[in-house]
């Protein structure tokens, strides 16, 4: 049995009372595109017109055989298989299962994973890049089977494939969403220009959206010269206040005024990484006093849009610790402008 045995083509104008074996899509450039018919839809005199108009002269009746599915339950297979906490499985809409967020939060998606199932012929599984940031009702995953009629064994050997790995891996899902904790944050300014008020803090403003986007908010501001005692005096006034994150903006460059990475190892912080194969964002550091998460902010947060602060901020706020081997990655393309 072969999957052209099981489609029947038949001319538009004779396909009256017959049932339609898939969706089909109407698309008017500029004003809409998405599903005129739906699969299983009874044909009517009226609809022939509108059948033509899409440039349908002959539709598919199907005749759906033993050992094969139908591209819309496959796709509900898989989706099925992968999704796991704070998401939820929209309908089959031509052929595509979408898996959407429920939440405003952070996507973990497996890439290693996902890679190897599409290597297996007629399956597509598209998702958005580990670690992006999603608000809810976003989809986050698109799972499909390419042809419209796929055999069983295909979607065992998918089947076969993730349970493999949860099992490996101990793990319930492949593709999640972490909520954002509500973090409660300390901020120093540091710079000598900014404490004597000689130039305005630009720092402050950006930072605090940023943290508010995620859920956040900074608690207190406090301002420092380039001194390194009393950049190390507000990291633990901040720490005795059990705040859940320290930023500490400017003074992360070579310059001999420069006081911010001795003051956050003078703290006895454990440095993770003083820089990052990030750019813009390299000379940012990451830090922990404690099980306190301490960042220096480069410069480059006041006037870039997206920098190794925006890679690393989110995963802190979904409760994550950052380690050695997150920062190395950061290279791969981390180059958002020369």
């Amino acid at each position: 049995m072969t999957k052209g045995d099981m489609l029947q083509e038949v001319r538009t104008k004779d396909a009256i009372g017959m049932v339609l074996a898939h969706d089909l899509t109407q698309i008017i450039p500029g004003e809409f595109k998405g599903r005129l018919f739906k699969k299983g839809h009874v044909i009517q005199k009226d609809d022939i017109p509108k059948l033509l108009d899409i440039g349908k002269e002959h539709i598919y009746i199907l005749n759906l055989k033993r050992g094969f599915l139908h591209e819309n339950e496959a796709a509900i297979q898989m989706a099925n298989l992968l999704y796991g906490e704070n998401v939820e499985c929209t309908d089959p809409r031509e052929g595509k299962v979408n898996i959407k967020s429920k939440i405003h939060g952070l996507v973990k998606v497996n890439a290693d994973l996902i890679n190897e199932v599409n290597k297996i012929d007629d399956i597509a599984v598209a998702t958005l890049k580990n670690n992006t940031v999603v608000e809810a009702n976003q989809p986050i995953v698109g799972t499909r089977v390419i042809p419209l009629i796929v055999n069983k064994d295909k979607l065992e050997q998918f089947e076969k494939m993730i349970k493999q790995y949860k099992l490996d891996k101990d793990r319930d899902s492949l593709i999640h969403v972490k909520p954002f904790r509500q973090m409660k944050v300390g901020l120093i300014t540091t710079g000598g220009e900014v404490f004597t008020g000689r130039i305005k803090d630009r720092f402050g403003p950006i930072v605090k959206q940023k943290l508010v986007n995620l859920g956040s908010e900074v608690i207190d501001q406090r301002f420092s010269p380039d001194n390194t005692e009393t950049i190390v005096q507000h990291i633990y006034s901040f720490k005795d206040e059990h705040v859940d994150l320290i930023l500490i903006t400017g003074g992360m460059s070579v310059d001999p005024d420069d006081r911010t990475p001795g003051a956050i190892k003078q703290s006895g912080a454990d440095v993770v990484s003083y820089g990052t194969p990030m750019l813009p964002g390299s000379m940012l550091m990451m830090a922990y006093l404690g099980d306190t998460p301490i960042m220096g902010l480069p410069g480059c947060v006041m006037h870039d849009p997206f920098t190794s602060f925006d890679v690393l901020l989110p995963r802190i706020c979904a409760g994550e610790k950052i380690e050695k081997e997150d920062i190395t990655i950061m290279g791969y393309g981390g180059l958002y402008h020369c």
